[in-house]
C-alpha cells in the first residue's frame, strides 16, 4: 500500500515510516508540493495512491466523487510529526484492513 502525504504534514514522515509504508510519497517529493487538491486527488488517483491529509477539502472530495483514491484523513489537531508518525504505526494494521475493504473510502484516525 502506498501512501500520498499531504502538503500539511512533514515531509520527514516518509522516512520514519518508511518500514511500514515502503511505497510512499510527500507531494514534495514528487513536485507537487503547490498543487491544487484535484491535481493531488488525480495524481492519487492514477498512481494507485491512499491520500493521507489533516484537510478535510479531501474528505469533501471523496464524498463528492467517491473513490478511489482513498482517504486517511488524521483528526488530531496541532500536534507534532512524531505523534502523526506514532498514530500511522500504531494504526498499521487498522490501515491495511481499511486499504483491503472495497466498501471504505474514508478512515479517521484520531
Amino acid at each position: 500500500m502506498k501512501l500520498l502525504l499531504d502538503q500539511n504534514l512533514s515531509p520527514n514522515l516518509v522516512s520514519q515510516l518508511e518500514d511500514v509504508y515502503p511505497e510512499s510519497k510527500h507531494v514534495y517529493e514528487i513536485g507537487m508540493g503547490s498543487s491544487t487538491d484535484d491535481e493531488i486527488w488525480n495524481f492519487a488517483l492514477e498512481h494507485n495512491y491512499t491520500i493521507v491529509s489533516k484537510d478535510s477539502d479531501f474528505s469533501d472530495l471523496s464524498v463528492l466523487r467517491g473513490f478511489p483514491p482513498k482517504l486517511i484523513w488524521i483528526r488530531l489537531g496541532n500536534c507534532a510529526t512524531r505523534e502523526i508518525s506514532k498514530l500511522l504505526r500504531d494504526a498499521s494494521e487498522q490501515i491495511l484492513a481499511f486499504h483491503l475493504h472495497k466498501d471504505s473510502g474514508i478512515l479517521m484516525l484520531y
